[in-house]
């Protein structure tokens, strides 16, 4: 009997895994073997050699632009938290008509092409653009078209909504009852939000801040349309190593060492964010209660 149950489980099994199989196929086809050719290109296979990581940290190039990259990605980071959180609290507190016009707002962006955003940035960022203008009224020439600095402005409205949903999602399940406590108990509205509102956020400002700052790490087409070659970040560079110089074996290295960045962060950030998310904002709700 009980070698006729396990039988049965086992066959149930097999069926479900059938249903994922075509999924399976797929992300093999298109993710883990492009990503397995890579890695051993990038280990001089079948020589097996770390030259090529070597060669990241002595060409004098790759440094440079892996530092210049991770401070553009933190200071869109940092932008896209200091506009989202305020906006996502803000979702969190108005009627649901005002909610929903502020959700399109957010949601706008998916729905115009990368592109034409781009090129709207250029002819904003240009010489003689509105920002130049504007700053001529003051005597002052500010071109941020192929610079750090544009390119960090438009990544940050890019990137803003994977702010604001994550951050929305975690901040409305806050039972801000809460925070009526606290007031009632005594304490100062800023220190009700910093010792209450705040920790139950925690979750969302990770998953936020860390999704950004990934993106960030591998944006291409907003660099390469509005920086200029002597300012490029890390995705401007696999691609010029890529389609220019034909290098796929530090192309491979390159991109082998972005992608252990950000599983460390991903991992630091499960860390960090604990099991506070959306649904864990409420247990942590439910626990304090």
């Amino acid at each position: 009997m009980n070698f006729g149950l396990l039988y049965f489980c086992t066959m149930v099994i097999r069926k479900q895994w059938l249903l994922v199989l075509p999924a399976l196929v797929l992300l093999t086809a298109v993710l883990l073997v492009p990503l397995g050719r890579s890695v051993a290109m990038s280990v001089g296979y079948p020589d097996l050699t770390l030259d090529h990581f070597r060669d990241l940290f002595t060409d004098g190039v790759t440094l440079r632009v892996l530092g210049r990259t991770a401070l553009t990605a933190l200071a869109v980071t940092a932008i896209a938290f200091l506009l989202g959180y305020p906006y996502a609290y803000l979702m969190t507190r108005v009627g649901p008509r005002m909610r929903g016009i502020l959700l399109v707002v957010v949601l706008v962006p998916f729905w115009t092409s990368v592109m034409a955003r781009n090129f709207a940035w250029i002819i904003i960022l240009q010489r003689g653009g509105p920002v130049d203008s504007f700053f001529q009224l003051f005597g002052l020439h500010v071109v941020l078209y192929q610079t750090v600095g544009g390119v960090t402005v438009a990544m940050s409205q890019v990137l803003l909504p994977f702010m604001v949903l994550p951050l929305y999602s975690a901040l409305g399940a806050i039972d801000r009852r809460l925070l009526l406590a606290a007031r009632g108990l005594g304490s100062h509205p800023v220190v009700a939000f910093w010792k209450v509102y705040w920790p139950l956020s925690r979750g969302g400002v990770v998953s936020g801040l860390i999704l950004v700052f990934t993106l960030s790490l591998g944006f291409y087409v907003t660099p390469a349309l509005l920086g200029s070659p002597q300012q490029s970040l890390v995705a401007q560079l696999l691609g010029q190593r890529t389609t220019q110089l034909l290098d796929f074996e530090s192309a491979g290295a390159l991109g082998l060492l972005v992608l252990v960045v950000t599983l460390l962060l991903v991992t630091w950030a499960n860390r960090v964010g604990g099991t506070i998310s959306a649904i864990g904002a409420v247990a942590s709700v439910e626990e304090r209660r």
